[in-house]
């Protein structure tokens, strides 16, 4: 009988609290499932095992409170974690700054390094940390691990990562690219390499992970060597509510213009730019819906945003000289062949074609869309970070 291998698979949000227990050999996950809300007055728990949905309204009133829910919706609905033999949980954390380049089994002096790293992601980091205290104290028995999305990009090179600041920024402040979407890229570009029958060292490939929030990462022989986010995920591609690429002298003329706070102008950046900012919507099947009734707002966000895709291809294969593959991935990626359409077009210089009834297909599982002819292979690989997050923390604890 082979060693256990599931993984119960933690992603705490601000007020949400995502799971699923995954096996981390082969990726099945049995049962997954959401508290959403937590702190409201009114809250809601979706359990899914299998095909079964189990759903429970009610006030979740802190993320420890959620995740005893989800305990409890376990041992109620399946299945049993004392019969799956977990032998670990699984945190995703968003930023572990320069410290952390690969998972960690969580102690007390890791809890602490990834305080310290609040202030490069505020928004992230501390809900982070609150998922780990509380599966700490429900599971003390169980090893946590730490997996987090910016240990991926760590294999960029001084070139990639630094920024034409003053020294002292960088060595007393860190303040440097970092990258995010880690887990999703390296599980991309993995799986696009064994879909083209080849080992992920011998193979050079874009990832383009395109959800709410959006990044590109050249992925070099398995080794991330560059990403379109920088310190913080605003920096890149066109977002759900994030601006991307901006000149930062944006802020100083709202600052000196509109007497703006920087803490409003970073919201507004963060929460109300990109596709919401130009559209007034940020879920990408509302732009498609407005642009094909020929809203003008919708049409240019599309258009913005498949431009500024293009650009990193672009920009991407001149990093790497030679390009095997162009992988879209996440909800966008996977879900919107006009996105990947007008994204690619024009690149057939760069060896990049697209087939349009190969692009118009379903997607299951990796997926070749682009032309017999195309010279680089364009694939739509359905991510899965929750498998990835198993798969590394089944490793730190198997290395015990």
């Amino acid at each position: 009988m082979s060693d256990p291998s599931y993984v119960l698979v933690v992603n705490a949000g601000s007020s949400s609290l995502k799971y699923r227990l995954v096996d981390g050999e082969t990726g099945e996950a049995p049962a997954d499932g959401i508290v959403e809300r937590i702190g409201e007055s009114s809250g809601r728990l979706k359990h899914t095992v299998g095909d079964a949905v189990h759903t429970e309204e009610r006030a979740f009133a802190d993320h420890e409170e959620a995740l005893q829910a989800a305990l409890d919706a376990f041992e109620e609905h399946g299945p049993s974690l004392a019969d799956a033999g977990v032998v670990a949980v699984g945190h995703r954390v968003v930023h572990g700054g320069e410290r952390f380049s690969k998972p960690t089994l969580i102690d007390d002096q890791v809890v602490a390094a990834v305080e310290a790293l609040v202030p490069l992601a505020p928004l992230h980091n501390p809900a982070n940390l609150e998922g780990i205290a509380v599966a700490r104290r429900l599971f003390p028995e169980l090893p946590q691990v730490a997996v987090f999305d910016t240990a991926f990009h760590q294999t960029m090179p001084p070139v990639a990562y630094t920024y034409a600041v003053p020294r002292s920024w960088l060595t007393d402040h860190h303040v440097r690219r970092y990258g995010f979407h880690g887990t999703s890229h390296a599980y991309v570009a993995r799986t696009a390499a064994a879909a083209l029958g080849r080992r992920v060292e011998d193979v050079n490939v874009i990832v383009l992970h395109l959800g709410n929030g959006a990044s590109a990462a050249a992925v070099r022989g398995g080794f991330s060597v560059d990403t379109s986010m920088g310190l913080t995920p605003l920096e890149g591609l066109v977002m759900g509510t994030r601006s991307g690429d901006l000149d930062p002298a944006v802020h100083i003329h709202l600052h000196r213009s509109l007497g703006w706070s920087l803490e409003e102008i970073d919201r507004l950046l963060n929460r109300e730019s990109g596709l919401k900012g130009l559209a007034g919507a940020n879920d990408f099947r509302e732009i498609e819906r407005l642009r094909a009734e020929g809203d003008e707002a919708a049409t240019l966000a599309f258009d913005v945003y498949c431009y500024r895709i293009r650009k990193y291809v672009g920009a991407y294969s001149a990093v790497l000289g030679t390009v095997d593959a162009v992988v879209f991935t996440a909800g966008v990626g996977e879900n919107g062949p006009e996105v990947r359409a007008a994204a690619l077009s024009g690149l057939t210089a760069l060896g990049i074609e697209v087939d349009p009834g190969r692009n118009a297909g379903p997607v299951s599982g990796p997926t070749r869309i682009s032309s017999d002819s195309s010279a680089v292979a364009v694939l739509v690989v359905p991510t899965d970070e929750e498998y990835e997050i198993a798969r590394q923390a089944l490793a730190v604890v198997r290395r015990q």
